[in-house]
């Protein structure tokens, strides 16, 4: 026989593939849903639901706080009949569904338990995850709602009934994801994601919920949700590196003496944060190097993935932007023999050596929080938010040095036009403006008809009351929660009511413990945005110019808007800065009260068109029209331009990443606003 001839080798045995998802919702629950059934009919083989900010964070779609928020980056969810609508025709006990939600977990996932109950589901047969992580929202997302004492106690009394109840089912995705979106270095995301999840077994245990015996099965049904950046063999050594603490932890700590319920178990979405507004066509390489990290390695390997669309730093992306990130995933898993062979990786030194570094520096990080008082100590004495502040500072300051290049944006700047982005208005998904104003009028609707046919919810008055009184106690709230959601309570109307007994929360914002992260050397960018900052001043006869940071609306994602309050302080400015979650009159008051010479606002979620305009008309109805308002966040280029046009002095989106240039255009704002000659600039 020759070579020619010889018999081809038999296939070998291939792995079973990661859950493949696309985190989606927009507009409404019926749009969202046509959504969902239309990307599991391409191949897509596990839901990952995206909430709206007002759902996240406990608000109807009529509050004030949620104008201009509806439907913006995920779907509204105000009561029973939305998670109706939302999962129709979608048979939840065939299901894997992801939901991200976090402070409203519990409100979410019994609505859901309740739609599977009326359709008929094996509640034991339930699958899917509820994120549940509420110490990440302290110190990235901003979808907190209550204190950390109270939130551990939601996150508890879930992972008790679900254990007993829904035993399929991932209570928590302890989510390193968006520390890393925060700044975290590898080290910081293992160890703050670990110190979370010790702080939340030791709450379970602590709790006597659970018999000890059972903790095996806790343990066995955490998850972690987790980041993988472009630096692909790094993220991936930290993958194994978080699997090897992982297992140390649970046997040493807590006795689970099961390898399985040892696994250490995984989704992930990669990197959102390098994504870029320059050549965004270069994200499509970055997003499949940042897959690679998390599926080359069989023994770390992810259970669920889903990818970022490339446009996703100008917008929302559009379905068969979507699709494309799929087809991704798809074309790795069928295409590639990546799933023929066991780990690729076993016996590298230099993966090894790599993996034993993380541990150990992870090690230390977790004792130093452990000797502060575990997680939730290190989140409400600021810690934990100042360190990543300071992290993402460094990361900013090595981009615009150029000692971090990234393509597109400070390195190989020069680009042929792309056919992509030739028309920007349909590159993106755009949330029709009037979507609001219909959800808003059915969650009124519904609370005005919800006990008449064909609904015939119970009045709802007492299930509120008996929330509330279980809240005062100490007994699970799980029974209260499913209650309210079969009495047609609104996700406002459940929030409102731990409101009352838990209070709310305002979250350290990290920005003045923050170190300095580019030194005003003689000569250097910051130095000469210095010296102007402080002839204006002088110029204006005062002290100091003062600079009002605003997050408006309930976008939590506080990055941006922090990395310009730490270098206008750096530049010389004296900073306001209150936190997130503000609404436009709130900052406006603070604006007047503290008498600034200028204000920013930071929005990525979309709402920029309804909320910058307003913080405009309300400075104006004031007087304060030597104020100029700078705007900056995730806006495409038609609606900087209506911005512009309604008064905002300058916008700044992604691709402008030269933070001391931003601070001295401000510098520039503030004096053309009060009629100052321009200052020259050093050659």
């Amino acid at each position: 026989m020759t070579e020619r001839q010889t018999a081809p080798s038999a296939r070998k045995e291939r792995d079973r593939p990661w859950l493949m998802r696309t985190y989606a919702g927009h507009s409404t629950a019926e749009a969202s849903n046509e959504l969902y059934r239309r990307n599991l009919a391409k191949g897509q083989t596990g839901l990952s639901v995206a909430f709206d900010l007002p759902t996240q964070t406990g608000y109807d779609p009529d509050h004030v706080l949620a104008r201009g928020e509806v439907g913006r980056v995920g779907v509204p969810v105000a009561h029973l009949g939305d998670m109706r609508r939302l999962l129709q025709d979608i048979p939840l006990e065939q299901m894997n569904t992801s939901m991200t939600i976090n402070a409203t977990a519990m409100w979410l996932l019994a609505l859901y338990q309740v739609v599977a109950e009326e359709q008929g589901a094996d509640l034991t047969r339930l699958q899917g995850t509820t994120q549940n992580d509420i110490v990440k929202e302290y110190l990235s997302r901003g979808t907190h709602v209550f204190p950390p004492g109270p939130s551990l106690r939601l996150t508890t009394d879930l992972i008790a009934y679900t254990v007993t109840h829904l035993p399929k089912w991932n209570p928590i995705n302890i989510c390193s994801y968006h520390l890393q979106e925060a700044g975290a270095t590898p080290v910081q995301e293992i160890a703050y994601a670990m110190s979370t999840a010790i702080a939340v077994l030791d709450a379970v245990r602590d709790s006597g919920q659970v018999p000890q015996e059972r903790m095996g099965d806790v343990v066995g049904r955490i998850s972690f949700f987790v980041n993988a950046g472009v630096r692909f063999v790094e993220e991936m050594c930290k993958m194994r590196a978080f699997g090897r603490i992982w297992d140390r932890v649970t046997r040493e700590r807590y006795g689970i003496e099961n390898p399985k319920h040892r696994r250490f178990r995984y989704g992930v979405q990669v990197n959102s944060l390098g994504l870029t507004e320059a050549q965004p066509e270069n994200n499509v390489q970055r997003i499949v190097l940042e897959m690679l990290a998390v599926t080359l390695s069989k023994d770390a390997r992810a259970r669920a993935v889903q990818l970022p669309a490339w446009n996703e730093a100008l917008g929302l992306p559009r379905p068969w932007d979507q699709q494309w990130s799929l087809r991704i995933q798809q074309v790795l898993a069928y295409e590639s023999d990546l799933l023929e062979y066991g780990d690729l990786f076993e016996g590298s030194t230099v993966v090894e050596a790599k993996v034993a570094e993380l541990v150990e520096r992870a090690g230390a990080e977790m004792d130093r929080i452990e000797e502060m008082g575990g997680a939730m100590a290190a989140v409400e004495s600021g810690y934990l938010k100042s360190q990543l502040v300071a992290s993402h500072a460094a990361r900013r300051a090595r981009i615009e040095s150029g000692e971090e290049k990234i393509i597109g944006v400070n390195a190989f700047e020069s680009t042929e036009p792309s056919p992509l982005t030739a028309d920007l208005d349909t590159a993106i998904q755009t949330v029709d403006p009037e979507v609001e104003e219909r959800v808003v009028a059915a969650v009124r609707e519904w609370r005005e008809t919800r006990w008449q046919p064909p609904f015939n919810h119970p009045r709802c008055s007492s299930a509120l009351d008996r929330l509330k009184e279980a809240a005062r106690g100490t007994g699970n709230l799980m029974e209260a929660t499913l209650e309210c959601a079969r009495c047609g309570v609104t996700t406002g109307e459940w929030a409102g009511a731990l409101r009352e007994v838990f209070g709310e929360f305002r979250a350290p914002t990290g920005v003045s413990s923050a170190p300095v992260a580019v030194p005003a050397e003689e000569g250097s960018a910051l130095a000469d945005v210095r010296r102007r900052v402080e002839v204006t001043a002088r110029d204006l006869g005062v002290g100091k110019l003062r600079f009002l940071v605003g997050k408006p609306g309930l976008d939590g994602h506080s990055n941006g808007a922090e990395q310009i309050a730490v270098r206008a302080r750096d530049a010389g400015f004296e900073v306001v800065y209150q936190g997130i979650r503000l609404t436009p009159e709130q900052i406006v008051d603070a604006a007047l009260a503290e008498d600034v010479h200028a204000v920013g606002l930071s929005i990525l979620s979309g709402s920029h068109a309804r909320l910058v305009p307003d913080v405009l008309d309300r400075l104006r109805v004031a007087g304060a029209t030597e104020v100029p308002v700078i705007a900056g966040g995730i806006i495409p280029s038609s609606d900087a331009a209506a911005l512009r046009a309604a008064g905002v002095a300058a916008v700044f989106t992604p691709k402008d990443f030269d933070i001391t240039g931003i601070i001295g255009r401000i510098v520039d704002e503030i004096r053309l606003a009060n009629k100052l000659d321009p200052l020259e600039v050093p050659a």
